[in-house]
């Protein structure tokens, strides 16, 4: 009896201890990445990329192994509100605004730019559909091919869309696919076995007052291979509306961090997992930093976030890096 008690209470011991060991650590730097928002972060081998931003900034490397910053080249124009992702050891940005001093009318890039991870050179790359330009929209890369979902026409003024297109690298083409079900913009997006999740988001509206207030509930999850879309039950509805947030998979679920909304002065701490087997969101441990207007990168079992804005709105610009084991 004396054994089976042990037993329990190193068994719950040894759970809490690993749960208390799930948090967010803010790392200490001898460098430090630029203050920056409505940026953008992804990882490329052992290295995190930060790039974007309002303004024209460098691209930023954290090489995690070393744990120091390394800047290079200057972005060709300044983009922001994008959710930049990863293919054949170069990054893409498209679906972003530029034009800062345009508020609340900036206005969607033309073109795709591309970083090459070797090179530290970026180039122009092809252009996007004419009747398809928008910024703040999310992107995933799946089998060789970029996914835009959603995004905004003018700025922060009007025009959200529930637009979906796909980019083909190989062949340099886009094609126009099924419209989601709601729109949304400041998304980013996730794809797990073949479907991509929209979580989050908002749809900004200036031209009536409502910047920070229209976020989305529900989840969305598009079937690639139909070309089909569900909306999820109320039940799977995300628990805290946020928009600005950064997506993630990690072990077959969708973490959303951080994010904006008119609920609060300050950027959300939150960080929440759905899981799509059994439909359910759970919470995980809050950033230290509440922050928007960034992404989030997976290395080795770990999420990297850096960057982006400790309340809603544009100040104040973080350079701090918090990782999550």
């Amino acid at each position: 009896m004396k054994f089976v008690r042990f037993l329990t209470l190193f068994i719950s011991f040894s759970f809490f201890t690993r749960v208390q060991a799930q948090q967010w650590e803010t790392l200490d730097l001898s460098t430090s990445c630029t203050k920056r928002h409505e940026a953008s972060l992804v990882s490329v081998g052992d290295k995190v990329f930060l790039l974007g931003g309002r303004g024209i900034k460098p691209v930023e490397i954290l090489d995690t192994k070393t744990q120091t910053w390394t800047k290079g080249a200057d972005t060709p124009i300044e983009f922001h509100h994008f959710q930049a992702v990863a293919y054949d050891n170069e990054i893409y940005v498209a679906a972003a605004f530029t034009g800062t001093q345009l508020f609340p009318h900036e206005t969607p890039i033309e073109h795709m730019y591309i970083y090459n991870v070797d090179s530290d050179t970026w180039r122009e790359g092809p252009s996007l559909p004419k009747d398809r330009l928008r910024g703040a929209a999310g992107c995933v890369v799946y089998d060789d091919k970029l996914y835009f979902v959603g995004g905004a026409l003018d700025g922060h003024w009007d025009g959200h869309v529930t637009w979906v297109d796909v980019f083909n690298p190989e062949t340099q083409s886009w094609q126009k696919l099924a419209d989601a079900p709601n729109a949304r913009d400041h998304v980013s997006i996730g794809v797990i076995d073949g479907k991509i999740y929209v979580a989050g988001g908002r749809r900004t509206s200036g031209k009536i007052g409502k910047f920070l207030d229209l976020t989305e509930a529900v989840v969305d999850v598009y079937d690639i291979a139909n070309n089909s879309w569900e909306t999820l039950p109320a039940s799977s509805n995300i628990p805290t509306q946020r928009a600005g947030a950064s997506a993630v998979v990690m072990d077959q679920q969708l973490l959303i961090i951080g994010g904006e909304s008119g609920v609060q002065k300050q950027a959300h701490n939150e960080v929440e997992a759905f899981d799509p087997e059994t439909g359910q969101w759970k919470k995980l441990s809050s950033l230290n930093r509440g922050r928007h207007g960034t992404g989030a990168a997976l290395i080795n079992g770990k999420i990297y976030t850096a960057a982006g804005c400790g309340n809603s709105g544009g100040t104040p610009e973080l350079d701090s890096v918090e990782v999550y084991e």
